[in-house]
C-alpha cells in the first residue's frame, strides 16, 4: 500500500519523528541506508510497518509506503504523524535565541506520532532514569514480548510493541531481567488494563485520565500528550535538564520550573515546541558535576 502525500511546506522528517524513537537501538525505529524512516505501530486495525521517504527524489513530497494488517490505518495518519495539524504560523518566537533555533530547524513540526498507550509505556520507563536505562529496558521488553513487524525492513527485523494485554501478562522476573523496577512495572500494567480509556479525546481530557492513574504524574502526562496528540504547548514539567536548559538559553542563568514557566509564559500554545528547539539546537549548560547513573537492576 502506497501513499504520495505533499505536506505544502518543509517537512523535516528526521526531526519532526525522533521524539517517537527512544534510543538509537529502538527495535521500533529505522533510518535505512538510503533515507528512509520505518517505524513498527500496533495500529486499532493490527501490526504494521511504515516506510517514509523525502528528498529531492520525491519533489518536496511525501512518499509512504506501508504494510501488515495496520497498513491503511498508518497511509491515513501519514499528514498527522507529520505534523499537519501544527499551527507553526501562530508561532512567534520573541527571543532572538528562539527566533534563531526556529529558522535553524525550519523543518520540525509537532507531530502526531501514535495512540497514548504506546506513547505512555516508553515514557514510564524514562520516569527519573536517565536515558540509557530507560532505552535498554525498552528494547529488552519490545524484543521479547512485541511481534516482528510486517513487511521487508532494512538491517534485520522491525518491531511492533506488545499490545496492552501482552504488557499485563509481563511476567515479575522479564521487568527485573529489563532493569525496571517494580514501581515502573505496576505503573504499565495499571494503564494496560485501562488503555482503551486513554484514546480519542483531547489534550486536556487525556491529561486528566492519565494523572488520575497511579504512577503518572505531570511530567509523564505531557511526555506523552506531546507525542501522542501532537500537544504544542504540553510542556515537561519536573524533567531533570529542561529548566536549566531553558534558563540558561533565556537569561544566563539556571532556574527551577516555577522560573522555566514564568519565562515560557509569552509562548503560550507552544512551550512545548519551544523546549523542543532548544534541544534540537543544542542550547544546554556548560557540563560540570557528575553525571546520573545507570542503574543496573539486573543483577541485584
Amino acid at each position: 500500500m502506497e501513499r504520495v502525500w505533499d505536506p505544502q511546506e518543509e517537512v523535516d522528517l528526521g526531526r519532526t519523528l525522533g521524539p517517537a524513537r527512544r534510543g538509537a537501538g529502538d527495535p521500533t525505529f529505522r533510518v535505512a541506508a538510503d533515507g528512509a524512516f520505518w517505524r513498527g505501530v500496533r495500529t486499532p486495525a493490527g501490526p504494521g510497518a511504515l516506510r517514509l521517504a523525502m528528498g529531492a527524489r520525491t519533489g518536496g513530497k511525501v512518499h509512504a509506503r506501508a504494510y501488515g494488517p495496520g497498513g491503511e490505518w498508518l497511509l491515513d495518519a501519514v499528514p498527522g504523524m507529520l505534523g499537519a495539524h501544527d499551527d507553526v504560523a501562530s508561532f512567534v518566537p520573541a527571543h532572538p535565541l528562539i527566533a534563531r533555533a526556529a529558522m535553524a530547524v525550519p523543518g520540525f513540526r509537532v507531530g502526531r506520532l501514535g495512540s497514548v498507550f504506546d506513547m505512555l509505556v516508553p515514557a514510564v520507563l524514562e520516569q527519573k532514569v536517565v536515558g540509557r536505562e530507560a532505552w535498554r529496558a525498552w528494547r529488552y521488553l519490545v524484543r521479547r514480548f512485541g511481534e516482528v513487524a510486517p513487511g521487508p525492513a532494512p538491517d534485520g527485523p522491525l518491531y511492533v510493541p506488545p499490545a496492552p494485554a501482552d504488557w499485563v501478562r509481563v511476567p515479575s522476573w522479564e521487568w527485573h531481567r529489563a532493569g525496571a523496577e517494580a514501581v515502573r512495572a505496576r505503573t504499565i500494567i495499571g494503564a494496560a488494563r485501562v488503555a482503551e480509556r486513554l484514546e480519542g479525546h483531547d489534550s486536556a481530557e487525556t491529561d486528566r485520565r492519565l494523572r488520575s492513574l497511579p504512577g503518572i504524574g505531570v511530567w509523564t502526562s505531557a511526555e506523552v500528550r506531546q507525542r501522542a496528540l501532537g500537544d504544542a504547548d504540553a510542556v515537561s514539567v519536573g524533567d531533570y535538564h529542561l529548566p536549566s536548559i531553558v534558563g540558561w538559553s533565556l537569561t544566563g542563568e539556571k532556574t527551577d520550573d516555577a522560573g522555566m514557566l514564568d519565562l515560557l509564559r509569552p509562548y503560550a500554545g507552544h512551550r512545548y515546541r519551544v523546549t523542543r528547539l532548544l534541544e534540537l539546537t543544542g542550547s544546554r549548560l556548560p557540563p560540570r558535576g557528575p553525571r546520573m547513573p545507570v542503574r543496573d537492576y539486573r543483577h541485584i
